[in-house]
């Protein structure tokens, strides 16, 4: 749900009205790229507080992945940045006038959705070959074909899942959001934007916790 106005209003409507999700989300990864560029350019001897907070934001994420996924998730931690800082990002640009949570749309929330589906199940296949069927079995031999149903209708469950969670509480958040900005539009909506920063936040850690854990159930032996 886009705010009354937005920065492609000047647009052709029927573009803004089906694409505009899409337009926000190429302004997401802008962000992201600018801020890529800065943070890599520019490191001093004698970090100021920028860099303080940017650098203890990396190593907390790193030990999170690390403490949740073991040493073997290492090669999986810039992805698992990466999907963080996309989804902090798209979540919180709906706060801004003019502007909209992509998140707020199912189609973009699918997307990194089903990159960590198919993510976490080419890493299981990659380190377990054809042993990774045995993560779908169960304990008990005699059981497995009903199993194997059953863990798969979980795993495809799981994309589903990542998406809806994450595009309800945005939509829902962008929703609460428009009606306030045109009921009151100045003070009353303000702890309603802390709380919908406090929400992206969340939702974000959700995102990133949910996916080390699928990656740490693919790399695990299967007993």
């Amino acid at each position: 749900m886009e705010h009354p106005v937005n920065i492609f209003s000047f647009l052709p409507y029927e573009v803004v009205s089906k694409y505009l999700h899409v337009l926000m989300t190429f302004v997401v990864i802008l962000i992201a790229v600018i801020l890529g560029l800065i943070a890599s350019r520019k490191r001093d001897e004698i970090p100021g507080k920028g860099q303080n907070i940017f650098e203890l934001l990396v190593v907390g994420i790193y030990d999170m992945c690390i403490n949740i996924m073991g040493e073997e998730g290492k090669p999986y931690f810039p992805l698992i940045f990466a999907i963080g800082v996309y989804v902090f990002f798209s979540n919180i640009m709906g706060l801004i006038p003019g502007f909209e949570s992509p998140t707020a749309n199912l189609n973009t929330t699918l997307a990194p959705a089903l990159i960590v589906f198919f993510t976490y199940n080419f890493i299981g296949i990659k380190k377990h070959g054809f042993g990774y069927i045995k993560h779908f079995m169960g304990p008990v031999l005699w059981l497995s074909p009903l199993m194997i149903l059953i863990e798969l209708i979980g795993h495809l469950s799981r994309p589903l899942s990542l998406s809806m969670r994450l595009f309800g509480n945005m939509f829902g958040k962008e929703m609460i959001l428009l009606i306030l900005f045109m009921l009151v539009p100045f003070l009353v909506p303000l702890p309603i934007y802390f709380l919908g920063l406090f929400v992206g936040i969340v939702q974000t850690y959700v995102f990133m916790m949910l996916t080390m854990i699928y990656i740490s159930g693919a790399l695990e032996e299967a007993h």
